[in-house]
């Protein structure tokens, strides 16, 4: 029952998180067409942290029955956003358990009386666990922070005279072992040095456990038939592109489709009819990254049209999707994309920033988006889950190579490698490859981070995860980032490319920049020797003070940085000429972390301030980008200096 699932998630209760059903419908981003209508409920929501005791009194009280204001004080709360920095209450930074958001939507009046309009409710992400009521009403529970869910809410809305919806959504942060990211609570029971019914929560990943409606809450329609989803593929032969098609419909068995690709110039080149086929494209544009051809991400787009007839006459649907034609192949040294190498000179980054913590936010994304240009860039991870769909369409857009990573980060009990934990890990795999798998900057799934691998259950944890993933997604290659060198057991054997995080000279030889060299090479040829699969360096780096100077350099200055990243440079550079195929700074900004004395107000690895500001190490790692890129002779001005070349965007 939704009480007892209420209870599950209370921070004092049980904390056994339902693992859910099996995937259902679709997951198409909500684009406006002909057919199809979009309201954004961005902006302020009323909002209360349920601070009760056992965190229940929301459902004691049942919350969501009247307007939140009747049951007690709010908060006004803006969405997108964490909750958690927005405020002044120190309580509140560090809440866990449930809170409440509601906000009313007032609705078109064709949406509430034509029938044959279909009113969907879609959640962008909301962290972690989150149940949602539409005036009053049960209408869908998600579990996992940063993938989006949706429900259908036409009966609601239609059923009588209506002009607007209440929607209230209770969201609870608590992590769990079974969740992803797993956490756990520890209770303080000494009651001589904390007070009754103390409790933390605790993690092992270095990030700050942000909270709320991350993303956009949107109501869109579709008719009542209507184009469900799109699954696209790429292959090329010789100078044609080949884009296979295969479409599913709901609310009808008898419909007409018809399928039509544009270029960027709106012209049709290719096109089919019925719910599965292929179009060729003679001498096709194929997407190619930043800096690797002299018109980057090259976008077709794929028009589908529905048409049904209906006892009430012709129904339509429309539904347009970019299609970037290009392949993905890993060989034991090569990562070849449109069959020519391809070397990841990038960034990890996080979903994170003053104020709004892991709130979306335009102009933050686009600063982040030409810093990336600017640097020479052509790649990122996304540690450590997924980021929201629209950074998905610019790296599209723009030619920024992806790693797709899974919430997948801390894994470090022995509990969250049970049936369990595995049976919602699956789950988030496919969330995760149903909302991504069309977009062409995706090379390569990460179905997680740095887990211990010395635990029994790892192995066929991970083998299980990696062979489903590939299940999912054959078209593109897995991999599992790692810190340890004994990952036999674990997921290596059975991953495209090894992803090796080190930390040399940081987290341990505290100073010692002399051994680093000897150090990251003995790294690479062990594991190269072992697995004979190409290898990315996925993290590297040290902390730094902006502003912080010492000379020779010490730990925490910008000179320290700088000079380990050299070291690193210097191996990764004869490592590159032979399996080596990538390298991603960790990290892109400094970020927000828990507080510990290891950190002065969140990790300082960034090149860039939290206020997207460059540090010293930033300019060193555009040199080298920019080198980089003339080097490998896919730049198209590699004679002229970084500062000449033009934009992307009139290449």
């Amino acid at each position: 029952t939704m009480a007892g699932r209420a209870v599950a998630g209370a921070v004092l209760g049980a904390l056994l998180w339902g693992c859910g059903l099996a995937l259902q419908g679709g997951m198409l981003y909500p684009r406006e067409s002909a057919s199809r209508e979009r309201k954004d409920l961005d902006g302020l929501w009323k909002f209360r942290a349920d601070f009760s005791e056992n965190r229940l009194r929301g459902f004691e009280q049942q919350w969501y029955r009247s307007p939140l204001r009747e049951s007690g004080p709010t908060l006004d709360m803006p969405v997108p956003s964490s909750f958690n920095d927005v405020g002044q209450d120190g309580q509140l930074r560090g809440f866990v358990g449930w809170v409440w958001y509601e906000r009313e939507a007032t609705l078109p009046q064709r949406w509430t009386q034509d029938l044959s309009t279909r009113v969907v409710l879609r959640i962008g992400s909301a962290h972690y666990y989150a149940i949602v009521w539409v005036n009053g009403v049960h209408v869908a529970e998600h579990e996992g922070g940063h993938l989006p869910f949706e429900a259908d809410i036409s009966k609601l809305v239609q059923s009588g005279p209506l002009s607007s919806c209440r929607i209230t959504i209770a969201i609870n942060n608590t992590l769990a072992p079974h969740t992803l990211p797993p956490g756990t609570i520890l209770y303080r029971t000494d009651t001589s040095m904390y007070p009754n019914r103390y409790f933390v929560q605790n993690t092992n990943f270095d990030f700050f456990n942000y909270a709320g409606l991350h993303r956009s809450v949107v109501l869109y329609t579709t008719p009542t038939t209507y184009i469900d989803d799109i699954d696209v593929t790429t292959s090329v032969d010789q100078n044609t592109g080949l884009v296979h098609y295969q479409i599913s419909i709901q609310g009808s068995e008898h419909f007409q489709l018809e399928v039509y690709l544009q270029d960027e110039e709106g012209n049709i080149v290719a096109r089919g009819t019925g719910a599965r086929g292929q179009l060729q494209v003679p001498n096709a544009h194929l997407w190619w990254p930043y800096l690797m051809h002299e018109h980057p991400a090259y976008l077709y787009s794929l028009e589908v049209r529905l048409t049904v007839q209906t006892a009430a006459g012709s129904m339509s649907d429309f539904y347009t999707l970019p299609v970037g034609i290009r392949t993905v192949a890993v060989t034991k040294n090569q990562f070849l994309i449109n069959g020519k190498p391809f070397y990841f000179h990038g960034v990890n980054k996080h979903e994170d920033s003053d104020i709004r913590g892991r709130g979306f936010d335009w102009p933050l994304l686009m600063k982040d988006f030409n810093l990336l240009l600017w640097l020479g860039a052509n790649a990122f991870r996304t540690s450590h889950y997924p980021y929201a769909e629209e950074v998905m369409q610019l790296c599209d857009q723009y030619g920024i190579v992806v790693i797709d990573e899974s919430p997948g980060v801390g894994i470090k009990l022995s509990q969250s490698y049970s049936n369990q934990s595995l049976q919602h890990h699956l789950e988030v795999m496919e969330e995760l490859v149903r909302r991504d798998k069309n977009h062409p900057a995706v090379v390569m799934w990460s179905v997680a981070n740095e887990p211990t691998s010395f635990l029994e259950p790892a192995g066929y944890y991970f083998k299980t995860l990696i062979a489903h993933t590939k299940a999912l997604d054959p078209s593109r290659p897995v991999t599992f980032v790692t810190n340890s060198k004994y990952d036999t057991d674990l997921g290596a054997p059975y991953v495209d490319v090894i992803c090796v995080n080190s930390y040399l000279s940081w987290y341990h030889d505290y100073g010692h920049l002399e051994v680093i060299q000897l150090q990251l090479a003995t790294q690479f040829e062990n594991w190269y020797r072992t697995y004979q699969k190409p290898i990315i360096q996925s993290e590297y780096g040290a902390d730094a003070i902006t502003g912080l100077h010492q000379d020779p350099p010490l730990m925490f200055s910008e000179e320290y940085q700088k000079s380990l990243l050299e070291r690193y440079h210097l191996v990764l550079d004869q490592k590159r000429k032979e399996y080596v195929v990538g390298e991603l700074i960790w990290n892109f900004a400094d970020f927000m972390t828990d507080q510990s004395p290891e950190r002065v107000i969140g990790n300082k690895k960034g090149i860039f301030t939290r206020q997207r500001q460059p540090k010293g190490a930033a300019f060193l790692l555009r040199e080298r980008y920019w080198k980089l890129a003339n080097e490998t002779g896919y730049h198209p001005a590699a004679e002229k200096p970084p500062y000449l070349v033009k934009s992307p965007f009139t290449w």
